[in-house]
């Protein structure tokens, strides 16, 4: 059973954020300070390190998806000047 109570002063501002949060989870103010309090520090090293690989994996993968990007954009930019020849060639631009 809870019995212990903490008062936290803030800012009217800090409150309606923190209601606003909590209230978007469906929890609680006073629920939403206990999950963040029980989780601040809970990053195991499993976890660091699952976000390490994923990073890795992220960095490994952008320059290919920014080649496909580019590959994409010059696809379009062709596409729109093929249109606007066959537009000009018609008298229609």
């Amino acid at each position: 059973m809870r019995s212990a109570r903490v008062t936290v002063l803030m800012k009217p501002e800090e409150k309606a954020a923190l209601e606003s949060k909590a209230a978007s989870r469906g929890v609680s103010s006073g629920e939403y300070l206990r999950l963040a309090v029980d989780n601040f520090d809970k990053l195991s090293g499993e976890q660091e390190a699952e976000l390490a690989a994923l990073a890795a994996e992220l960095k490994e993968a952008l320059p290919k998806m920014k080649a496909s990007l580019n590959r994409s954009c010059k696809v379009l930019e062709d596409l729109h000047r093929e249109n606007e020849e066959f537009f000009k060639a018609r008298g229609i631009r």
